[in-house]
């Protein structure tokens, strides 16, 4: 497999995951939204005053979360892998001394044919550490040292 084909299948994982999120907000919210429409049908006094707030926070706070998710979704499909450059970027795949590492997003462990990428926003601390870098530079996180080998 190609270090491009490599690039395409770890962004689609990486759409997976977010889309899973994004459909999980989406039931949540509709969950709670379900939850205010009953609420609203009962008249128990302050204790249903308190359970309608508690819904309507859980709704905010699940909107700030699709807010966030859909911000997400919107960095994957500004990646494009077919861009090759030494320099590392938002859609670089990294090849170190201890890890490999795919600019996108926060999506964690990443397998392909058994082996491990970790796919890394660039506003993540080790992202932050990463972007720019060129083939050979050492780096320094988390009191580690490592060298990267390859940027593709």
């Amino acid at each position: 497999m190609t270090n491009k084909d490599l690039k395409s299948v770890l962004l689609q994982e990486c759409f997976i995951m977010i889309e899973e999120r994004h459909q999980r907000i989406k039931q949540s919210i509709k969950g709670i939204e379900e939850s205010l429409f009953e609420e609203s049908k009962s008249s128990a006094g302050d204790k249903h005053e308190t359970g309608r707030a508690m819904l309507q926070i859980e709704r905010e706070n699940a909107g700030n979360q699709l807010h966030e998710v859909e911000k997400t979704l919107q960095l994957l499909k500004r990646i494009d892998v077919n861009v090759e450059t030494d320099i590392a970027h938002l859609g670089s795949l990294i090849f170190t001394s201890k890890e490999t590492y795919f600019i996108s997003v926060s999506a964690g462990i990443i397998e392909v044919d058994s082996k491990k990428y970790l796919a890394v926003s660039p506003l993540s601390p080790i992202g932050q550490v990463l972007i720019g870098k060129k083939e050979g530079a050492q780096l320094i996180f988390n009191g580690g040292e490592f060298r990267v080998t390859k940027i593709s």
